[in-house]
């Protein structure tokens, strides 16, 4: 198996995510392409993961857009700022097919929201609706879900959530268009209904902008007696000052 290995790496080199170079290990990043990719540390809103100057404390701290709108999830973690090679990760993993990417997302993504997890924690990923996971093939969150679960050892569940109906594309839109194109679009599959009851949720996503998407999602498991909902996502939009 060894020898096997060794000659499928000389003929196969592990590659940069980012930009193809040869690296030391399979699925990770060039110094070049790791200087690149801004690594969400230090202060951060604890509601929806965007980083704050001012250094950190251990106490909770909230941005000024979550104390004016509270999320309906307790609290919120992202890995990566979405610009950049944050981006271009996601949209490689979302629409190049790049379904490498889903292992090193979840692993960044367990940092960061490392806190948020206990053993009796079930990782739920956010839905495709079926026409659009057909189109696509697969569902970029659920790959990522299933990859957390597997470093964690927490439970997951891929089809916890529903999304019965095709909303239209919502690049562009605002957070309230965002929130009435998904008003009724996501819900509890019945026939898992009784997995949520009491636990603790970790919803899982690629990217949140507005975060409305994830508050559909979050308001479908606290009506279905989830005890707590959180979030982890790979990359957050943030405003450039």
């Amino acid at each position: 198996m060894g020898l096997i290995q060794t000659t499928l790496a000389a003929i196969y080199p592990p590659r940069c995510l980012g930009c193809g170079e040869t690296v030391d290990s399979d699925f990770g990043l060039c110094g070049g392409c790791w200087a690149k990719a801004e690594f969400i540390g230090g202060t951060s809103c604890d509601s929806c993961g965007t980083p704050l100057i001012g250094e950190t404390t251990g106490d909770a701290v909230t941005c000024d857009t979550c104390m004016r709108s509270p999320q309906p999830w307790a609290h919120g973690r992202a890995a990566l700022a979405y610009r950049g090679m944050g981006r271009k990760l996601v949209l490689g993993l979302k629409h190049g097919d790049r379904q490498e990417i889903a292992r090193p997302a979840a692993i960044w993504m367990r940092m960061s929201a490392q806190r948020l997890i206990t053993e009796k924690t079930l990782i739920v990923p956010v839905p495709l609706h079926w026409l659009r996971l057909a189109k696509r093939r697969y569902n970029q969150s659920a790959l990522i879900a299933k990859n957390l679960s597997e470093l964690t050892g927490c439970d997951w569940c891929a089809d916890l959530l529903e999304r019965p109906v095709r909303t239209v594309s919502l690049d562009g839109k605002s957070r309230q268009e965002r929130a009435e194109i998904l008003h009724g679009a996501i819900r509890i599959n019945p026939r898992r209904k009784h997995r949520i009851v009491g636990r603790s949720i970790l919803l899982v996503d690629d990217v949140m902008t507005t975060g409305a998407t994830l508050a559909a999602c979050a308001a479908a498991c606290t009506a279905a007696r989830a005890d707590q909902v959180s979030v982890s996502v790979l990359a957050r939009a943030i405003k450039d000052t």
